[in-house]
């Protein structure tokens, strides 16, 4: 049997490219929730990730687990993207964005103006506030920053931040670390159809299997964090994390058939033995 080797699978696809970088991979890790920095830095290799997300707010406090972030992560082999988590409105996500590009700088990216905007007033179920998120937006795009904006699964709010300037936009497939799964699918679709930016699909993917789903669906990139960081194996969970985003890609860009509702034999009826 013949399988499709490395060369022929790129050939059908194009890179993954953000604000005029280009990425060969399209599954984003983070660095929080690990139970240590062993662990963590085993499951960004694991997961084959070339942009990895960080809480600025954790590393300008010294939160557990990001004391020594500097050190822990090879920033020559790795593009960070700075987070405004902990953010509860527009005003205090852009200061954090400032810090964020300042801390890039430290780390030797010098060019890089990445932020992923988190604006999140809701200590319960942790979902954007739409309208901070947009004011926010707006202004960072202003101040030069490449806005990969974390969203409701809402599809004219999605258009809108692509209109002001966004490099992406990052629907949520449930609460983040809720591990449901795909729960905004329809809406997902609509954003994916409509969109002349990537589509990130960002928090509550709990297994491959719903992260193969998600790049199934036509989605550009995934942001997978929890489900990595509190699996009971972590580097495996990223490598299989790896695995399932490849496979995704690569059956969306093969196309799938056609669902019916009734069967149609695989064999052929021609030349069978009757009575």
């Amino acid at each position: 049997m013949q399988t499709l080797d490395l060369p022929q699978q790129q050939s059908l696809d194009r890179p993954l490219v953000i604000a005029d970088r280009t990425f060969s991979s399209r599954l984003m890790t983070g660095t929080g929730k690990y139970r240590n920095v062993e662990e963590m830095q085993q499951s960004v290799v694991a997961s084959g990730c070339q942009i990895v997300t960080v809480a600025v707010r954790r590393v300008q406090t010294k939160a557990p687990g990001h004391e020594n972030l500097a050190e822990a992560l090879d920033w020559t082999k790795l593009w960070m993207l700075p987070n405004t988590a902990g953010c509860q409105t527009a005003e205090e996500a852009i200061r954090v964005a400032r810090l964020g590009r300042e801390m890039a700088k430290v780390l030797g990216q010098e060019d890089n103006n990445f932020v992923k905007l988190e604006v999140i007033p809701d200590p319960k179920y942790l979902l954007p506030d739409p309208i901070g998120t947009l004011q926010a937006a707006e202004q960072l795009v202003k101040e030069g920053f490449a806005v990969l904006p974390y969203i409701n699964a809402d599809p004219m709010l999605a258009k809108r931040l692509e209109e002001v300037g966004c490099v992406t936009v990052m629907p949520l497939a449930s609460p983040i670390g809720s591990g449901q799964g795909l729960k905004t699918t329809a809406n997902i679709q609509i954003i994916i159809e409509n969109s002349g930016v990537p589509v990130v699909v960002d928090a509550g993917i709990g297994t491959p299997s719903e992260a193969a789903q998600a790049m199934e669906l036509g989605a550009d990139a995934l942001l997978i964090n929890t489900a990595i960081a509190q699996a009971k194996n972590p580097p495996a969970m990223a490598r299989g994390m790896k695995l399932a985003t490849e496979a995704g890609r690569l059956a969306y860009l093969a196309g799938r058939i056609p669902i019916k509702d009734y069967a149609i034999a695989s064999s052929p009826l021609s030349g069978t033995v009757t009575s």
